[in-house]
């Protein structure tokens, strides 16, 4: 096959994607004042929360999948190209500091490497053999969950993720921006956010990548949730860091607890910083060592740790 030939198939490919459609109605929108520009965009991105709304039953369904192998021990990992791959590399990097998790728990592959994060390498996104690879270099086990990213669903790096993973016995899910993509038909569960062309001809770094946003938050964060890294909607599993990230996590004991401010300096105290140990402390009226040992067999859950103590909370 000839270069030409390859640069036709390709075209002819992209012009079947919803992401890539060109919007004549907006051939001129460089003529409009910046506040009208602004305001089509705005516009434009309003209507993201709606096409994830209709996927919500997929998301959720992967999410149980992620929680029940993560619980066995097994870890999340993101795998895309350009800005899916950055954005998958993004939510895993938040993981650490908000839920405690350490960083091998949840890991972000972008195709090319570290230095993709930054500057494009090229044809990166289009081997397949360089997913299995990076996967390899992880040692995948089937207690693992992988999520290929990709607006279109097409990109080779996303799909040979999935395709390896589900190979390996892993649990796979395909996040996508189009219907019927080879992505979501790969994985074992198939995420469609359809958002429509963009506002820029094939920039899917706009609706698509806020959708795709949106839909790791999702993953990530309610996985944590089932995983008991929550607290009602308090980060009780949060990483204090800093001086901004000590500060939160006295306050979010304060809100459980409703202690006085010297009680849960001694009880921070006693737990190493253990917000969560902290507030089983004050609640349950028990030493750190009894606190540390009543959330292990609880799994972590500070809520069964503080019924298990017949604390009704």
């Amino acid at each position: 096959m000839t270069p030409s030939t390859d640069h036709s198939e390709l075209r002819a490919q992209l012009d079947t994607l919803t992401t890539e459609a060109f919007r004549p109605e907006l051939a001129e929108i460089d003529r409009l004042s910046t506040l009208d520009i602004a305001r089509t965009m705005n516009a434009e991105d309003a209507t993201v929360p709606a096409a994830v709304a209709a996927q919500l039953p997929q998301i959720a369904a992967a999410i149980d999948g992620t929680a029940a192998r993560m619980a066995r021990g097994g870890r999340l990992i993101y795998a895309g190209a350009g800005t899916a791959g950055r954005l998958g590399v993004l939510d895993a990097s938040e993981c650490p500091p908000t839920f405690n998790t350490d960083p091998s728990e949840v890991l972000g592959l972008i195709a090319g490497g570290p230095t993709a994060m930054v500057t494009a390498v090229e044809g990166a996104e289009d081997s397949k053999e360089l997913a299995a690879g990076d996967l390899d270099a992880l040692a995948l086990t089937a207690d693992d969950t992988v999520v290929g990213i990709s607006a279109s669903g097409r990109t080779p790096y996303a799909i040979g993720a999935v395709e390896h993973a589900r190979a390996r016995g892993a649990l796979t899910i395909g996040l996508s921006c189009n219907a019927g993509s080879a992505l979501a038909t790969a994985a074992e569960h198939g995420i469609e956010v359809v958002v429509g062309p963009e506002l820029l001809t094939g920039s899917t770094r706009l609706k698509a990548g806020t959708a795709q946003k949106l839909v790791l938050n999702m993953i990530s964060t309610v996985t944590m949730i089932r995983l008991g890294k929550t607290y009602g909607n308090l980060m009780v599993d949060v990483r204090a860091s800093n001086e901004k990230l000590r500060a939160r996590s006295r306050r979010i004991v304060a809100l459980a607890t409703e202690a006085s401010d010297e009680d849960i300096e001694k009880a921070l105290a006693a737990t190493g910083g253990e917000v969560k140990d902290a507030i089983l402390v004050l609640l349950a009226g028990v030493d750190g060592p009894t606190a540390a040992a009543l959330l292990a067999a609880s799994g972590g859950h500070l809520r069964a740790a503080l019924e298990a103590r017949g604390e009704k909370r």
